[in-house]
């Protein structure tokens, strides 16, 4: 299934925005991505929920993708800002949102700002405060998180091969790499043969890594969420090392510090291939079906589930 694309007019310009599926204001649901990607990270996933009769919309988040021309100011707020001027010129007021990596924090915010637009919310291994010193500098905060995943925002790459080379040699793929991912990077090149560019700002990335670590945003809605919130985790992270982003002990503190976060886990997968990869995106979308996720119900089930939880 093609996605369809729009352009969503937000403060500065306009966000690009893919959607899969018949319009339905009942049935929809965001994908937000994460801090490097667009919304190609979602084309496994997505049209398992549109098949299931889903409206699907997944925006380009500014400063990546197509919507890589929108400029500053970043931050999860004015992300979750864009957010709600996409829904808006598609017609929706209400969905379930699902936010991967950088892409939680920012369904977050939107369900903790703007809750009259949120059904439900699911963080998948992003979103919860990650285990980051708090005293560090902005650049060291995006090579802690990143490394040589940011670092490439700076370089050049002669064709689009010599880029999807850089990305098949990756930790986080090069063992579980899958054809179409080879759209997924191309569609992240901006340039001409002999220059080409990675579309994701730096400034972008590295203003919104430090806000999502070091702001206040992330805190004070979790202590004050209101909505039905399922946190999903998976056992590797960037480079599919492990553990991944969230440690059992680590995660084990931030489930008793936040007892109203339900949380799930997914086996076999790393932080990418948990929302890009065949096995990981159906393993997802049977999960939060099995859970009621996307049911009008669903805030009244109070039981945690996951082996973590």
């Amino acid at each position: 299934m093609k996605a369809i694309m729009h352009h969503a007019p937000v403060d500065g310009g306009e966000l690009t925005v893919a959607t899969w599926g018949t319009p339905s204001a009942d049935q929809a649901v965001l994908l937000i991505h994460g801090v490097t990607a667009s919304h190609h990270a979602w084309d496994e996933f997505a049209p398992l929920l549109a098949h299931a009769g889903y409206y699907v919309i997944a925006p380009d988040l500014r400063g990546r993708g197509r919507s890589a021309v929108l400029s500053g100011p970043y931050g999860m707020q004015q992300h979750a800002d864009d957010m709600v001027s996409a829904l808006a010129s598609l017609d929706i007021s209400r969905t379930t949102v699902i936010g991967h990596s950088m892409g939680g924090f920012v369904g977050l915010t939107l369900a903790h700002y703007c809750p009259e637009h949120v059904k439900n919310l699911v963080l998948v291994d992003g979103g919860l405060p990650l285990n980051v010193p708090p005293d560090l500098e902005a650049d060291e905060v995006i090579q802690r998180i990143l490394g040589p995943t940011a670092e490439r925002l700076a370089r050049t790459f002669d064709s689009v091969d010599d880029y999807l080379d850089f990305w098949r040699a990756h930790p986080g793929f090069c063992d579980h790499w899958e054809p179409h991912y080879d759209t997924y990077f191309a569609y992240d090149l901006d340039g001409v043969p002999g220059s080409y560019t990675p579309a994701t700002s730096y400034a972008a990335a590295k203003a919104d890594t430090v806000d999502l670590v070091q702001g206040t945003t992330i805190p004070k809605a979790l202590q004050q969420m209101t909505k039905p919130l399922l946190f999903v985790t998976c056992p590797r992270g960037l480079f599919d090392e492990t553990p991944g982003l969230y440690a059992p002990d680590y995660l084990h503190e931030l489930l008793a510090a936040y007892p109203h976060v339900r949380h799930a886990h997914i086996d076999d997968v790393n932080h990418y291939n948990i929302v890009m990869g065949t096995q990981g995106a159906t393993a997802l979308a049977a999960l939060l079906k099995d859970q009621g996720v996307f049911d009008e119900t669903w805030p009244h089930i109070n039981t945690p589930i996951g082996k973590n939880a």
